[in-house]
C-alpha cells in the first residue's frame, strides 16, 4: 500500500523502516516548535495522506529509554482527514535537565493500521464471559 508524504520543509526526511519487518516508520525531527520546562514539541516537517479506513499511530521509539521524556499523549492518532504538519510533544520527566532529542534525530515512529467503522448500539446487558467485570489486576500478577 502506498502512503503519500509531502515535505513541508527542505530538511524533512520521508520516513522509512530501519530494518526489514519493522512495523513502524522512523520519523525525524526537523524543528523544535516549543521548549518549556515541562514539555518539548518537535515539528517533523511532513504531512501525510493516511488512506480512508486506516489510522496513523505515532509511538515513541524504543530509544526513548535513553531520554528523560515520555510522549505526552502516549500514542498520537493521525486520522485519514488530517493534512497538517506531523508534530510530537514529549513531557520532560526530569524537568529542565531532561536529556532531549536534537533536530535531525529519529524521535518517534508511525504505524499505519486498518480500523473497522463500528455501529454503536445501546444495549441493556452484555454477554457473560469468564472474566466478567474483573478490572485492573483481576487476571493475576
Amino acid at each position: 500500500m502506498q502512503v503519500k508524504f509531502v515535505k513541508l520543509v527542505e530538511q524533512a526526511i520521508v520516513p522509512s523502516y530501519a530494518k526489514f519487518g519493522d512495523a513502524g516508520l522512523d520519523l525525524v525531527a526537523t524543528s523544535i516548535l516549543s521548549n518549556t520546562s515541562e514539555q518539548v514539541t518537535y515539528g517533523l516537517g511532513l504531512a501525510v495522506e493516511i488512506p480512508e479506513g486506516f489510522v496513523g499511530l505515532i509511538f515513541p521509539r524504543s530509544s526513548i529509554r535513553k531520554h528523560q521524556l515520555s510522549l505526552s499523549n502516549s500514542v498520537g492518532v493521525i486520522d485519514s482527514g488530517y493534512r497538517g504538519e506531523l508534530q510530537v510533544t514529549f513531557n520532560k520527566t526530569a524537568g529542565l535537565t531532561s536529556f532531549q532529542y536534537k533536530v535531525g534525530d529519529r524521535v518517534c515512529q508511525l504505524v499505519v493500521l486498518p480500523y473497522p467503522q463500528i455501529e454503536p448500539v445501546e444495549a441493556f446487558e452484555l454477554s457473560e464471559t469468564e472474566r466478567g467485570v474483573g478490572g485492573f489486576g483481576s487476571t493475576g500478577a
